[in-house]
């Protein structure tokens, strides 16, 4: 039986996975609810289940004869500090968390993975189910690999993947070398002197200076990386302020820089 047959004969339960993860979203390291759910069903499935691997990370084995090569098949588990908007059913039930970048899905795909190989058994060696904590930014990876992953699990290949929203159905995009992108944080805080909205000559206004901060930082793209460098700049977070009619004291910018950000 073809492949997709197979797995579209368990695509209900793939669905239901999806949305029980979707409705119970955990931010980095503290994926507990999820790492059991997995585990749980590898189990199931037939695999070698190991966890606590970068806290909450989780690692499956499935071998199938004695050839001595290995892959790694990997996916992401935790969700953003995002508050959900949506009213379905199966929206976040956690306050001020939403699985908004697809890491849901990237589980319940890899689950589906193992589950399809350790029924079917059609290959030769070892298969890794790498289910990572703390993408987000938190450094997830790092983590297992410090605790000892790849040195108790080693892979002759790793492979992943990311959802593209506006990719077309039932494509995939690849390329050889650098893919995603390294991604770092920054915070600038700016202390002015606060006044009275009404007398802004009287203080000195964090959020002009702010303001042209954030436009100057769009400088870095246009004026210092060469044009066929690939690179972000975002500021995302701009604090300041409590009240309408007074100038803040202080402002806080908040952002992240993004290079080889190569997927489209």
């Amino acid at each position: 039986m073809p492949i997709i047959d197979r797995i579209a004969q368990f695509h209900g339960d793939l669905t239901s996975w999806r949305r029980d993860i979707h409705a119970h979203p955990e931010l980095g390291f503290e994926e507990h609810r999820t790492s059991d759910l997995v585990a749980t069903k590898l189990n199931e499935f037939g695999c070698e289940v190991h966890r606590e691997i970068g806290k909450t990370g989780v690692v499956g084995r499935l071998r199938v004869g004695n050839s001595p090569h290995s892959v790694g098949l990997r996916a992401d588990m935790d969700a953003l500090p995002i508050q959900e908007a949506n009213i379905f059913e199966h929206r976040s039930r956690n306050d001020g968390r939403m699985h908004a970048c697809g890491h849901d899905g990237h589980t319940t795909m890899l689950l589906g993975a193992a589950r399809y190989l350790a029924e079917t058994r059609d290959f030769e060696g070892t298969v890794h189910f790498i289910f990572q904590p703390a993408e987000e930014g938190l450094g997830g990876a790092e983590a297992m690999v410090r605790e000892g992953m790849l040195d108790n699990f080693p892979c002759d290949a790793i492979f992943g993947m990311h959802n593209a929203p506006g990719l077309a159905v039932g494509k995939f995009a690849i390329r050889a070398g650098p893919m995603m992108a390294g991604s770092a944080f920054f915070d600038i805080a700016i202390v002015g002197r606060g006044a009275h909205g009404a007398r802004p000559e009287a203080g000195i206004d964090p959020i002009i200076v702010g303001s042209h901060i954030t436009a100057a930082l769009q400088t870095i793209l246009s004026r210092n990386v060469k044009p066929v460098d690939t690179a972000v700049v975002s500021v995302t977070r701009f604090h300041a302020g409590d009240a309408y009619n007074v100038i803040p004291e202080r402002a806080l910018i908040g952002g992240t820089p993004s290079t080889t950000r190569l997927w489209r």
